[in-house]
């Protein structure tokens, strides 16, 4: 599994945790915002380690997205459970370069 597979796993997951209503709401008040800095990041990384491999780049864009409009309340935990499906839909394929390896 290439690296930006795993990393559509973890950031699909961690979209997940935070697209929990309460919970989610209440990691990034507590933490001052840092969780979506974090996963702006973690997108960025994530989009160019999918389209060096060829991979689908949908959910890492939607991601971004989502880091960026997610402290709006209702609107960020609606993004974050988007994003959440289309990463984990995204890493469940395999990517184009691996396809060809194989």
């Amino acid at each position: 599994m290439s690296p930006s597979r795993i990393l559509k796993w973890v950031t699909g997951g961690l979209e997940a945790l935070l697209g929990v209503p309460v919970l989610g709401g209440s990691i990034v008040l507590s933490l001052f915002w840092t969780p979506l800095a974090l996963m702006l990041v973690l997108h960025i990384i994530t989009f160019v380690l999918t389209k060096k491999d060829g991979g689908a780049t949908t959910g890492s864009i939607l991601g971004i997205v989502t880091s960026c409009v997610g402290w709006i309340p209702f609107v960020g935990m609606i993004m974050h459970i988007l994003s959440a499906i289309f990463l984990m839909l995204d890493a469940s394929k395999a990517d184009k370069a691996a396809e060809e390896t194989a």
